[in-house]
């Protein structure tokens, strides 16, 4: 399907070996549902790769741009959890960008994810955008095995800076074998004007490891009875319970 939302964020990163397992538990089990459990944030996937460097893709989708700069993200960006602490301290060779969809053309969700990172000179990027989205994007899309193509632009002014490197612009094609990736990635860097794209470009093929939803958060912190880390999620839940229990049937009355 497409992406969910107008804005993503894009992270790639190495993990150092003797930090690998308590990485994936600390992912899997804290760090992505508190991110997809944020207002506004849709989805989280992480993949790890099949060649390409660095090591790690996680992409995290969000209803829009708003969303990555508002008061929710930013707390939880500022407090991290002991757990979250720890963990950060296993990460290397980060890329880390905010980016806003320009286009997302798909029919379905691949367990494979090409990306290809690139620069753009100012006078070239309304004409390849143009041409991204609206000429060859479309026609990638329909290569046999390709599920999704999306074309995606970071907004430096709000990723971060300092020592992590920021991506500038990404095109993501999912797929659900590997050489469909790579055939449709092919294609795009052979046509002519898609030139800047071929410009120091970063290539990396990676397959999916975990996706957590929007709904999961609320299924699964709906059976647990509590929120945890999520308090605007339990008032919100608290109110359903309240609003269920007013209707269901008393004791010794027929439910109509």
């Amino acid at each position: 399907m497409t992406l969910l939302g107008n804005a993503v964020i894009a992270i790639w990163h190495d993990i150092v070996p003797e930090g690998r397992v308590e990485f994936i538990e600390w992912h899997n089990r804290e760090h992505m549902p508190e991110r997809v459990g944020i207002p506004g944030f849709l989805r989280g996937r992480r993949y790890s790769a099949e060649y390409g460097s660095p090591q790690y893709y996680t992409l995290y989708e969000a209803e829009n741009k708003g969303v990555l700069v508002g008061r929710d993200y930013l707390e939880r960006l500022n407090n991290p959890t002991p757990w979250t602490q720890k963990s950060i301290t296993f990460f290397r060779n980060v890329s880390r960008g905010l980016c806003s969809v320009a286009c997302s053309h798909a029919h379905g969700d691949g367990g494979f994810m090409l990306t290809l990172r690139f620069d753009v000179e100012n006078p070239q990027k309304g004409p390849l955008k143009d041409h991204l989205c609206e000429t060859l994007l479309p026609v990638l899309v329909q290569t046999a095995g390709v599920t999704g193509v999306h074309l995606c632009i970071t907004d430096r002014d709000v990723s971060r800076t300092g020592a992590i490197d920021i991506p500038n612009w990404i095109v993501m094609i999912e797929a659900s074998l590997p050489a469909a990736a790579d055939k449709a990635c092919d294609r795009l860097l052979a046509d002519d004007e898609a030139a800047p794209c071929t410009a120091a470009s970063q290539r990396g093929l990676y397959s999916l490891e975990v996706t957590r939803l929007k709904k999961q958060i609320l299924y699964d912190t709906t059976l647990a009875g509590s929120t945890g880390a999520f308090p605007w999620l339990e008032k919100r839940l608290s109110a359903l319970r309240h609003l269920v229990a007013k209707r269901r049937p008393r004791s010794g009355r027929r439910a109509r």
